[in-house]
């Protein structure tokens, strides 16, 4: 229930860092905002510089690679000693969450057919932002039974192991091959510190940082070394301790309270000026929007009816089916996924680009936590 708990607080200081960059951007600051994003931090060692970038730039491939690490770690744990760990608890889940990604996508294709610098941004809406969503569901208490709570936590830990895989296969820029190979050295030298039985974790992030810079270098996208550093390091220390947990567990509300803020402030803000009833109607946000509320609820309901009715899975305990759409809704708060993929679908194209994919996220996933949160509320709370 901790986990929960700091998920539901953190969503909700997620959301504050949200509103708060749509406040700024829409105000007399907007260029200070911007200057903000801009600022520049560079690394250098003995006067070679190794890595120059804006502020924006360092949140979205070191802070976000922090966020992927938590994310391996979780994906790790759930797999070989959690919810997942068995084929009947992962089928379910899975098939959700298969489904929540293939018919966002396929919607936002749909609407955008034709143009083939739109359909860069398929993936977009299929994302789901697992702190918004467990936020809502704590916030709803009682509403949501415990077992939707473990559910919808699967499936989000699932659709980010897809989105990391769409990462690595769709988002990749000209790869440099030797940088990739030095990036695969690194991997493999976690792998051997593993089989060799190191216990460290401060030795398996010290080779991760070099893999996050030789990946970085690579043209893939530098947060995958996350996932790779975290599904190195063992489950357990040399004296039989959590040691993948213990980490999680440090680590998780530095993320929760300061990484993805800072990646909701930087990457949120996006000027109203000017909006009209065309700008939403246009294909990018609308396929974006229409992916997350119509597409996720469709795609994650669907695909669980079929398992259950099939008999390849049972429905979670205690559920009735209004909390259990109500809950495949909440899946459509794409949100800080979202908002990242699009980010790299949409990378070095004009700013109207960048403007029309906020717009299509933020207003997708609002009107998706709305929807979802009328639904469960409408659900008398047990007494």
């Amino acid at each position: 229930m901790r986990f929960f708990a700091d998920e539901a607080a953190g969503g909700i200081v997620l959301a504050i860092a949200a509103v708060l960059a749509l406040a700024v951007s829409n105000s007399p600051w907007r260029e200070t905002y911007e200057a903000f994003t801009r600022i520049r931090g560079t690394v250098d060692i003995g006067g070679l510089v190794v890595l120059s970038k804006p502020l924006l730039l360092w949140v979205n491939d070191l802070w976000m690679a922090v966020f992927f690490f938590l994310v391996g770690l979780e994906i790790k744990r759930e797999f070989v000693e959690g919810e997942l760990a068995s084929r009947s608890q992962a089928i379910l889940p899975a098939a959700a969450a298969l489904g929540g990604m293939a018919v966002p996508a396929a919607i936002y294709a749909l609407i955008n057919l034709g143009d083939a610098t739109a359909l860069r941004g398929w993936a977009i809406p299929a994302a789901t932002d697992i702190a918004f969503a467990i936020g809502i569901v704590m916030l709803l208490g009682s509403r949501v039974p415990t077992s939707l709570k473990v559910f919808l936590t699967a499936v989000a830990i699932i659709d980010d192991l897809g989105a990391i895989v769409v990462i690595a296969l769709f988002y990749t820029d000209t790869l440099s091959l030797g940088m990739l190979a030095a990036a695969g050295a690194g991997a493999i030298a976690l792998l051997l510190l593993n089989r060799a039985g190191v216990r460290r974790a401060d030795v398996y992030i010290a080779v991760g940082l070099v893999v996050w810079v030789c990946v970085l270098k690579s043209g893939i996208h530098a947060t995958l070394a996350g996932v790779v550093t975290a599904l190195a390091i063992p489950m357990r220390d040399a004296k039989g301790r959590p040691l993948a947990g213990a980490l999680e567990h440090g680590l998780h509300p530095w993320v929760a309270f300061l990484v993805l803020p800072m990646f909701a402030f930087a990457n949120a803000g996006v000027s109203l000026q000017g909006l009209s009833l065309d700008s939403l109607l246009d294909p990018i946000p609308l396929g974006i929007a229409a992916g997350l509320v119509l597409g996720k609820t469709v795609g994650v309901f669907g695909a669980s009816w079929l398992m259950m009715r099939s008999g390849l899975a049972t429905a979670p305990a205690g559920a009735s089916t209004r909390q259990f759409v109500g809950v495949c809704m909440l899946c459509g708060i794409g949100f800080t996924m979202s908002l990242f993929i699009g980010g790299l679908a949409f990378q070095g194209l004009s700013p109207d680009f960048e403007a029309r994919l906020k717009l299509g996220v933020l207003g997708g996933s609002i009107l998706a936590g709305l929807l979802g949160t009328l639904v469960l509320w409408r659900q008398a709370a047990p007494r």
